[in-house]
């Protein structure tokens, strides 16, 4: 994983799950505990949260967590590890520049090719709403828009009926659940919401159908 918003996506995670983290120093034997506490909504920096009375010794160290079914694990390296002042066990550091996932989602991931632009659509509270699909699998979508157009589209919010293009001839209409929303900036679009969903109550012919769907995109792309 090389991409800063995929590690942006992950680390957000991390931080609203609570998930714990280990982190393995490359100068002791001794495992050091913690958790992801927030990352910042544009800038590629997050906060990590030391159980009481630990701490990193200098030098690279390994980070260590479970992202839903998969190992993730990226390096970091600080000659001191310096806490916020007053907060000894909060730790502002940067994004690492690359993680490994072990043991990927069983769901296919695809992003949508350059210059097709597929959309999701719906209704929230008598309001239209119409965002881009950026990458869509088996268990849910992405989705980006200007800041204007993701008003109430808060972590946990369900959406009804959404209209999903998965291809030149392919439509969906499916309910989702928010469960991701991050403000990043783009050097084309300017300041853009990344809003990841996951499928709520999929029926059995509708995973069917979106399964078909990722294995022909994923064909034609391969030949």
């Amino acid at each position: 994983m090389l991409d800063e918003h995929d590690i942006a996506e992950a680390l957000t995670l991390l931080a609203q799950n609570g998930d714990p983290v280990s982190i393995y120093p490359s100068s002791s034997t001794n495992v050091v505990l913690g958790r992801i506490k927030s990352v910042h909504p544009e800038l590629p920096h997050f906060t990590f949260e030391l159980n009481e009375g630990e701490f990193i010794p200098p030098g690279e160290a390994t980070f260590v967590a479970w992202l839903r079914s998969s190992k993730m694990q990226f390096n970091l390296a600080y000659d001191n590890w310096t806490p916020v002042p007053d907060q000894p066990t909060i730790i502002p550091l940067d994004f690492p520049l690359r993680c490994l996932v072990l043991n990927r989602r069983s769901s296919t991931r695809l992003e949508t090719p350059l210059g097709i632009y597929y959309m999701a659509s719906f209704v929230l509270n008598g309001k239209p709403y119409e965002l881009q699909l950026y990458d869509f699998s088996a268990g849910g979508v992405g989705m980006r828009a200007p800041p204007r157009d993701t008003v109430g589209l808060h972590v946990g919010r369900k959406l009804q009926r959404v209209r999903l293009e998965l291809g030149p001839d392919t439509v969906m209409i499916a309910d989702l659940e928010v469960r991701l929303s991050r403000t990043f900036r783009s050097f084309l679009l300017g300041e853009q919401v990344q809003i990841g969903c996951q499928f709520v109550n999929l029926s059995p012919a509708m995973q069917e159908e979106l399964t078909r769907v990722l294995q022909e995109l994923n064909a034609s792309r391969q030949r």
